[in-house]
């Protein structure tokens, strides 16, 4: 056997074990999940569970409801992705498409600083800056209200801005490669035909790179579904209805806010929340999936 053929086949089998050792990783991840989530569902029950909007763990008769919990991380995901991915793709395309070279590079500098920002530096700012501004907006509202709670600006609104805030460097950059990799024959053949370039960009590079973009619209739910320290300091901590000054708790934020103390019923009805929050982002993925093969298949 020659040297070559050696290194082929050391190549695929390191390739192998590197594909083997990822889909073990996710196995594992599920099993354990079920395995420490479903407990706490026969004790407490699927509907109690699910459908309870009352979360009162230490109370002398205990509550485990986590729907307006489960609510508030919906309502805040897909509030947050509809405010983020409309921005980032159309800088993505900026950037690969209108920007100068000179611009282009300074606004790629504050897209690679924005996603090196540490998540609790977001939490800080928000809770800093942000939140004042939506306690002002919160008394301008609701001044003459004796009803409402005020939350000191710490609400469902200011999660979702910072939420979108986040996002936005993972839909940029992997929306600006999708949009990159579109075969330049193709913004030809449509100037060719008497198209300007914003109806070439909308109507020809944006639908040839909407497998890419869908990639990154997924990555950008993950990371909103699967944030916790900045909205643990920007959002309240509270279980309410997901109304926009309202205080929320979202999943990942109830199993870092309780975990540290919990124990016996209540710490396996955390994992169970864990479990609730890993079906949610399968869900998700697998839908936009599904929606990025048909895409693919149409075109």
């Amino acid at each position: 056997m020659n040297k070559k053929k050696i290194v082929e086949n050391t190549a695929k089998l390191i390739f192998f074990i590197s594909a083997a050792l990822a889909i073990f990783a996710v196995c594992a991840i599920t099993v354990y999940m079920f395995i420490k989530g479903t407990p706490a569902l026969k004790e407490v029950g699927v509907f109690n569970l699910l459908l309870d909007g009352k979360w009162m763990p230490t109370a002398q008769n205990p509550s485990y409801g986590i729907f307006y919990i489960i609510l508030a991380s919906v309502v805040g995901t897909l509030s947050s992705v509809v405010i983020g991915v409309p921005i980032g793709l159309l800088t993505a395309v900026f950037l690969s498409e209108i920007a100068e070279k000179r611009m282009g590079s300074i606004v790629r500098g504050a897209v690679e600083l924005l996603a090196a920002i540490p998540s609790v530096i977001y939490g800080l700012i928000g809770m800093m800056v942000l939140n004042p501004w939506m306690y002002k907006l919160e008394k301008a509202i609701f001044s003459g209200d004796s009803d409402h709670r005020f939350t000191g600006g710490a609400n469902l609104l200011a999660a979702i801005i910072v939420l979108a805030i986040m996002i936005l460097p993972t839909v940029i950059s992997v929306s600006t490669s999708s949009l990159k990799a579109v075969p330049d024959h193709l913004r030809s053949a449509s100037l060719a035909l008497g198209a300007t370039k914003i109806q070439t960009i909308f109507k020809v590079v944006i639908p040839a790179a909407k497998s890419g973009i869908l990639t990154g619209i997924v990555l950008g739910i993950g990371r909103a579904l699967g944030e916790a320290m900045a909205i643990n300091m920007v959002a309240g901590g509270a279980v309410n209805i997901p109304l926009p000054f309202n205080s929320v708790r979202t999943l990942t934020t109830q199993i870092v806010s309780e975990m540290g103390y919990a124990q016996g019923l209540h710490r396996q009805v955390l994992f169970t929340v864990g479990l609730v929050l890993y079906i949610f982002i399968m869900i998700v993925n697998f839908i936009l999936l599904k929606a990025r093969k048909k895409g693919e298949t149409a075109g």
